[in-house]
């Protein structure tokens, strides 16, 4: 857990969903490769030439943005996948609950930071597919609100979805702390937004948020 600013006091945390609150090699890999699956089913290549392909792509935007990653749906975009249809392709693959089982450790944390400060849900996937990885988990009574890949029409690190969350919440970016594991995607815009960031290295690192906060 690397944290870079902490607001005084914390009123709402940001939550990224994907390999933050939940740690899962096998389907973190899956949600990769189905879509690019299909992206080369439909340009009538092979799964792997279309994983060098998307590869070379992300180096090249890469040193094109002093080595900042970018995300898939941003990516799909460069190869004529509208938002849109990668919205439908991601509802239409991903099964959470063929990976994904209630974790009461993960309750009980987000349920001590929710008794204090209001909690959303801030993720690249569709709400759709956010609520049902939520409901597997066994959290989401505990999200006030849950921002989208569909919400916005825009990919994070776009200012936009987490704008959204608080404009929703309510709650102001000075006031506020991003959690993700990905320091581009999820903590990049929302430091220089003035909000608070957590970088963790996957569910373990959110354990350890309410003795490493002091919010006991």
């Amino acid at each position: 857990m690397t944290i870079y600013k902490l607001p005084e006091p914390i009123t709402a945390f940001l939550f990224d969903m994907d390999s933050t609150l939940y740690t899962n090699r096998e389907y973190f890999q899956f949600q990769i490769d189905s879509p690019i699956r299909r992206l080369a089913r439909l340009r009538g290549v092979s799964f792997d030439r279309m994983q060098q392909e998307i590869a070379a792509y992300r180096r090249d935007w890469a040193a094109a943005h002093g080595g900042q990653q970018t995300s898939l749906g941003n990516v799909f975009m460069a190869f004529g996948i509208s938002i849109e249809e990668s919205i439908r392709w991601r509802e239409e693959l991903y099964e959470p609950a063929a990976y994904l089982k209630a974790d009461p450790r993960l309750q009980e944390t987000l349920t001590t930071l929710g008794a204090s400060c209001a909690l959303g849900l801030v993720t690249n996937n569709p709400v759709f597919v956010a609520r049902k990885t939520l409901a597997c988990l066994g959290v989401d009574a505990l999200f006030q609100v849950i921002v989208g890949l569909d919400t916005c029409g825009v990919s994070k690190p776009h200012a936009a979805p987490f704008l959204k969350a608080l404009e929703l919440l309510d709650v102001s970016p000075a006031a506020s702390v991003s959690v993700g594991d990905r320091y581009d995607i999820d903590l990049a815009r929302p430091l220089e937004l003035g909000m608070g960031g957590i970088l963790v290295d996957g569910v373990a690192d959110v354990y350890m948020l309410v003795e490493a906060l002091n919010l006991r």
